[in-house]
């Protein structure tokens, strides 16, 4: 049959990238196309329209720019030929969703939609449907409706419900021309295969969806807003199909465009943490993945479905067939580091660096890994972009305590590294709490690729030893043995993805060990972590909310000022 190869292509935060997998998990080529539009939360594109705080959009045709581009480069820089390309898979960012019309037309892409904010695609960290998301929780709450305690006892405004119920309140008219609400991994590949079929990864962790009970009931949906009474019926219809499934196969004009051939195995899209825990070839329970970049999704396997606090869900195949797949996450863990790179960092800090011929995060790495445990004074907690486990609330923000005269830049680094290791300490421990084991840590993805000192910090915050994929690109490579089970065995490819993820999935040899000196210093500062999280977080001092409720009555008053 000869050499045979599938093709994965991870959807991120502000890029798509692709790689060209063998079947034994050689990575042959990849290639990084950034969004030409980017992350849209100002003003939309070629218009005047400003967006309200809390919003984050993307333009559907830089998914499509990613296929045409991305995957044309792979296959000329390895000089692979297409023939030999047995099937392609996806994973994407969740939930990131758009409304489309009858023929699958994304809304945003009609001119008579352009200048609507609620036509354009709703990426995962769009946090603008808080107020929905409060509603829905404290109507499932009164209901005691069964689904909320699989999702750690609240429904994230990320989520698929809260967005299609912001669409409603703020712009019907969006909400009625839309013929489906699609999650943009599902799009995309209807726009590969001409096939509209739902995951169910993302169905089951994003859109409230169970393997055995299906969606909400009616009489949910009804309590919540009466228009919303018949929604999975019309507009969240369609099949919903495990993963591994092949969604169909490439079109002629889709093939022509990613110079593939027609029919080649396209396999159901995927969520890009949950591609990565195969990605790593982890195939069974007490292995903790962590796919750590802009934001860190910890993914864990389990035999039994149990209720842990602020999970984002625990869906019955949702990772690995046969197991529980349970899924935590924090909402900003790089971009915390980059905000402070970009934002807070003195003009002496990004000279120097430029000087040394390093960036400005390898300067502050460098010297904030000469401290000690506890020296630097300083204590953060990480919610610079909310909180997503265990606390499941984007209106909670950052805080900083212990700033002196004589705190340096590279002393707030590390600060806030720790302050991302602590809140998946906090993780980790409300699994274990709750009778779900987590044995050992993995970690994939660019941060544990570029931070050394990252991942020391969390081993020893976290008192566990921790193995590193062996791919920077590894949700994509996840997402490439799909595509080989999608293939099948017949075609040269794999009949399940835990026999893809024994053949493919590679870790490094180099791992982080916990230092037991570290382990003791970080105990302690990790009870105080504690201590502000439950102060701020839980209901006793809700200054957090406040301000930020201030802020955005101050910028409505500004912004009705300005026009009269």
């Amino acid at each position: 049959m000869g050499k045979k190869y599938v093709i994965g292509i991870d959807y991120g935060t502000e890029s798509g990238r692709a790689v060209l997998v063998d079947l034994e998990g050689n990575e042959i080529a990849d290639h990084v196309t950034p969004y030409p539009h980017g992350v849209i939360d100002e003003v939309l594109p070629e218009s005047n329209v400003q967006l309200e705080p809390d919003w984050a959009l993307q333009h559907p045709a830089d998914y499509i720019e990613v296929l045409a581009t991305a995957v044309p480069t792979v296959l000329q820089k390895s000089g692979v030929n297409p023939a030999d390309v047995i099937g392609v898979g996806i994973d994407f960012t969740s939930c990131t969703m758009l409304p489309v019309d009858a023929s699958g037309e994304p809304l945003c892409l009609k001119p008579e939609f352009r200048n609507r904010p609620h036509s354009w695609v709703k990426l995962w960290k769009h946090h603008a449907a808080q107020d929905e998301a409060n509603l829905l929780n404290e109507i499932a709450a009164k209901r005691g409706e069964a689904f909320l305690p699989r999702y750690g006892g609240k429904i994230s405004s990320e989520w698929m419900i809260a967005k299609i119920w912001q669409i409603l309140n703020e712009d019907p008219e969006i909400y009625e021309q839309t013929d489906l609400f699609l999650e943009a991994t599902d799009w995309v590949i209807f726009k590969m295969t001409g096939n509209i079929v739902r995951n169910s990864c993302a169905a089951g962790y994003k859109s409230i969806w169970h393997k055995q009970d299906g969606y909400p009931s009616k009489e949910f949906f009804r309590a919540l807003d009466p228009r919303l009474e018949h929604l999975t019926e019309t507009k969240l219809r369609g099949p919903i199909v495990p993963l591994g499934t092949r969604a169909g196969v490439l079109t002629n004009e889709m093939a022509a465009m990613m110079g593939l051939l027609p029919g080649t195995a396209v396999a159901v899209g995927n969520v890009d943490a949950h591609a990565a825990v195969p990605g790593v070839g982890v195939v069974e329970p007490g292995k903790l993945v962590m796919a750590m970049g802009t934001s860190i999704c910890h993914m864990l396997l389990g035999t039994e479905e149990k209720y842990v606090e602020g999970m984002c869900g625990v869906v019955e195949d949702g990772i690995i067939p046969g197991y529980f797949g349970y899924e935590a996450g924090q909402s900003a863990v790089g971009d915390i580091f980059a905000w402070y790179v970009e934002q807070g960092v003195p003009a002496y800090v990004k000279e120097a660096a430029e000087k040394e011929g390093v960036s400005v995060h390898e300067w502050l790495e460098k010297r904030a890994a000469a401290y000690r445990p506890g020296e630097t004074g300083l204590l953060a907690l990480d919610w610079w972009n909310g909180n997503r486990s265990v606390l499941v609330d984007t209106d909670l923000t950052g805080l900083i305590v212990g700033y002196t005269l004589l705190t340096k830049p590279e002393e707030i680094y590390r600060a806030l590294l720790e302050a991302t290791a602590f809140g998946t300490r906090k993780i980790i421990d409300a699994f274990v709490e709750n009778g779900v084991n987590v044995d050992e840590l993995y970690a994939c993805g660019g941060l544990p690729q570029k931070n050394k000192l990252l991942m020391q910090i969390y081993a020893d915050v976290t008192n566990r030893e921790i193995k590193i994929a062996a791919s920077k690109q590894t949700p994509a490579v996840g997402a490439a043995m799909f595509a080989a089970v999608a293939a099948g065995k017949e075609n040269g490819g794999y009949e399940s993805i835990v026999e893809a993820a024994r053949n493919m999935g590679k870790v490094r040899e180099e791992t982080f060990k916990p230092i037991p000196e570290n382990v003791a210093m970080y105990e302690q500062l990790y009870q105080e972590y504690t201590k502000l999280h439950d102060y701020f977080g839980r209901g006793e001092n809700d200054v957090m909310k406040r301000l930020k409720h201030w802020k955005e009555t101050a910028r409505a008053a500004k912004e009705s000022m300005t026009l009269s």
